[in-house]
């Protein structure tokens, strides 16, 4: 009977390792996505309030420079093509090298995920 007993005890026991491993494991991974999450939020959060504040700037920028021009040159019309000259330049630009630009931010963000 002891053998029995003892077989009995010792499988109670992997049970028991079994449930507490799985419940371990559980807890880890809710952990693990919160944290995911979290940095999810963070990053959207800020992104979009420095991203809103820059691009206010940037506007202010543009318009300041426009102004600037058209005094420099004497004449508004040409100080705003000029001006939407070099933004579809820097655009053009930006596209080109869309695929670059791609590449650093998922080489980013794969460092944090996968962490």
């Amino acid at each position: 009977m002891s053998v029995l007993e003892s077989l009995n005890e010792t499988s109670n026991k992997a049970v028991h390792l079994g449930e507490e491993y799985l419940t371990k494991t559980q807890e880890y991974y809710e952990l693990k996505v919160f944290q995911q999450l979290t940095a999810t939020v963070v990053m959207f959060c800020k992104a979009a309030i420095l991203g809103s504040l820059g691009f206010l700037i940037l506007i202010l920028l543009i318009v300041a420079g426009t102004l600037a021009l058209g005094n420099l040159i004497g004449n508004m019309v040409y100080a705003c093509l000029i001006s939407a000259g070099i933004l579809c330049a820097v655009g053009a630009v930006v596209y080109a090298f869309r695929t670059r630009i791609e590449n650093l931010i998922v080489r980013g963000m794969s460092k944090q995920f996968f962490n």
